[in-house]
């Protein structure tokens, strides 16, 4: 007989959110691999539960080499107990490698639910709830961030993100360049902590705020594209609607910002449209 993989959510802050059978299988345990062994002490003292089991790290620098090992352990009949440092392993945390090793040997996965970032978030966060998809963590390179936010711009679904606070402000500021300075927002930190806050406003808003600098692990919601954006418009028409706004005696600076919010692009390709258009026109007139 195999054994049994068993993905456990942990507390995301409050280490009383844990539900009960957490407790039964940390004391059940054949094994139990922890992403972090001071944390999981932490919480097993939290819940007064020793494991009667080996324990052993499980982290993204020895999860590939370590994979085989547990499914080995598994095929024999062991009872193994996956945790992370908070919510659930394999979302944005080890974890997946093992389960799909576990799928592929033909071994049983279960889990034991527990509290969930991603959603705490989304529901404190204001914005619909009714479609939403994770994006996890951005790339940290701004060129690959760039890539990405330009993928998710004309999604209507809102989404949500994981940030470090070190790199919230230059995030944020990134999004609202992508999707539009007054996209909606919030930022939530340290969820079910002592110190929980979460702060609504347009993605330049927040990013203002988070220049001030932010602690703590960070959850980041951004509503859904708007209805009748992502047009796909060539640089001629994004000069035009320039124009026009120009003419209504807006600023050129306002009027390439508020043609940028309005159809989902950043405000530099925007700028370079505009200019290629003056270029023309210029060219134009010489030859006349």
């Amino acid at each position: 007989m195999t054994g049994t993989l068993v993905l456990a959510g942990t507390p995301i802050g409050d280490a009383a959110d844990a539900p009960p059978r957490l407790a039964r299988e940390l004391e059940a345990a054949d094994i139990v691999a922890a992403e972090d062994t001071r944390r999981l002490r932490r919480l097993t003292q939290a819940l007064e539960v020793r494991p009667q089991g080996r324990v052993v790290s499980y982290f993204e620098g020895n999860e590939a080499a370590r994979t085989g090992e547990l499914a080995d352990a598994l095929e024999a009949g062991s009872r193994v107990l996956l945790v992370t440092d908070a919510g659930m392993p394999s979302v944005s945390d080890p974890g997946y490698r093992l389960v799909a090793e576990a799928v592929r040997r033909g071994i049983g996965v279960t889990a034991v639910p527990g509290p969930s970032a991603v959603l705490t978030a989304l529901a404190l966060s204001g914005l619909p709830v009714d479609r939403f998809c994770f994006e996890g963590f951005l790339p940290r390179k701004a060129g690959e961030r760039r890539a990405r936010l330009r993928e998710a711009a004309d999604e209507r679904r809102t989404l949500v993100y994981f940030e470090s606070p070190r790199r919230l402000e230059e995030t944020l500021r990134a999004m609202a360049e992508t999707f539009g300075a007054d996209r909606p927002a919030a930022v939530c930190r340290e969820l079910t902590k002592t110190y929980e806050e979460v702060r609504r406003g347009g993605l330049e808003e927040l990013a203002g705020w988070a220049a001030d600098g932010v602690r703590g692990e960070i959850t980041v919601v951004v509503g859904g594209a708007p209805e009748g954006s992502g047009e796909e418009l060539d640089a001629a028409e994004l000069a035009r609607r320039v124009a026009v706004r120009e003419e209504a005696g807006e600023r050129r600076k306002e009027a390439i910002a508020a043609v940028a919010r309005q159809v989902s692009v950043p405000k530099r390709e925007v700028f370079d449209a505009v200019v290629a258009a003056k270029t023309a026109d210029a060219g134009q007139a010489r030859q006349n």
